[in-house]
């Protein structure tokens, strides 16, 4: 529904308070913007006599833009299901509705605005159920799974070999109306699900590399020199004290090292918890 039009407007004018209060970082949306699109979870009930009331359980705010080029997107800007009705599914519900419109309306792409990590969460075990079933991606999975088992992880690069070809983001994009950012989240649990019974050494490191790229805020596949080639000339002034330096850069990697084997052990223990669920869940 166009959060414009004046029930649905004054509707969420009094759901304001609740956005405040509830979602991390919020802030009201414009309800005169004819680009907001509201999305509501209810509960009907009629009564012996044919009244029906209508109970709201949560609610999603969706921005509908337009690119450059004229395609259309659906940015999910707030979610809140209600606090006496969450962990029942309903989140999950207005996910599978948003995602149908945009695959009805031939959409770009959904994508999420600041989601919190409950939110992507569940966001990504409802894409994870999809994209199992989504049969053109199967094979490039399987043998990308095959090459990890069989990679070198000693040799440099090795995460860019093991991303997904430009044919299966494509795919998933124009089928599912996944982002690439929220397929290749998906891809490393698709590839854990295929490795589930075999030697975990390059997986971790593929998910090491990965958290690497994200410190460095690094796109491997936009960047094709040798890093480990590449050589920076300083000057020094004379009163600078080369120990000192040496020192501090040395401080800096360790505790870069130190912040990336959290990074690494917070994705691994995300990862096992999603596939778990998938594997208890999916049919």
């Amino acid at each position: 529904m166009a959060v414009n039009s004046m029930a649905v407007g004054e509707l969420y004018c009094r759901l304001v308070p609740l956005v405040l209060l509830l979602v991390d970082g919020s802030s009201p949306i414009d309800v005169t913007d004819p680009r907001w699109e509201i999305y509501l979870a209810i509960e009907s009930k009629s009564n012996d006599h044919g009244v029906v009331g209508i109970k709201l359980l949560g609610f999603a705010a969706v921005n509908r833009f337009y690119d450059n080029i004229g395609n259309s997107h659906l940015r999910i800007s707030q979610i809140l299901v209600l606090p006496p009705y969450q962990g029942r599914g309903h989140g999950r519900l207005l996910l599978e509705v948003i995602n149908s419109v945009a695959v009805s309306e031939n959409v770009y792409d959904v994508t999420v605005e600041k989601a919190s990590d409950y939110f992507q969460h569940v966001r990504t075990c409802f894409d994870m159920h999809r994209l199992l079933d989504f049969e053109p991606i199967k094979h490039d999975i399987s043998s990308a799974a095959l090459h990890l088992k069989q990679g070198n992880s000693s040799k440099k690069p090795f995460k860019g070999q093991f991303d997904p070809p430009l044919t299966a983001v494509e795919d998933v994009r124009r089928s599912l109306k996944i982002n690439k950012k929220q397929f290749l989240q998906c891809w490393e649990i698709l590839l854990f699900l295929e490795l589930i019974h075999s030697d975990f050494e390059n997986y971790r490191t593929l998910i090491t590399d990965g958290r690497r790229d994200d410190m460095l805020g690094k796109d491997t596949a936009l960047n094709d020199f040798d890093h480990e080639m590449t050589t920076v000339a300083v000057c020094l002034r004379d009163n600078v004290n080369v120990d000192n330096i040496n020192a501090e850069v040395e401080e800096n990697q360790d505790t870069q090292e130190e912040q990336l084997k959290q990074l690494v052990g917070n994705r691994m223990k995300e990862i096992m918890e999603i596939a778990k669920k998938i594997l208890l869940n999916h049919q």
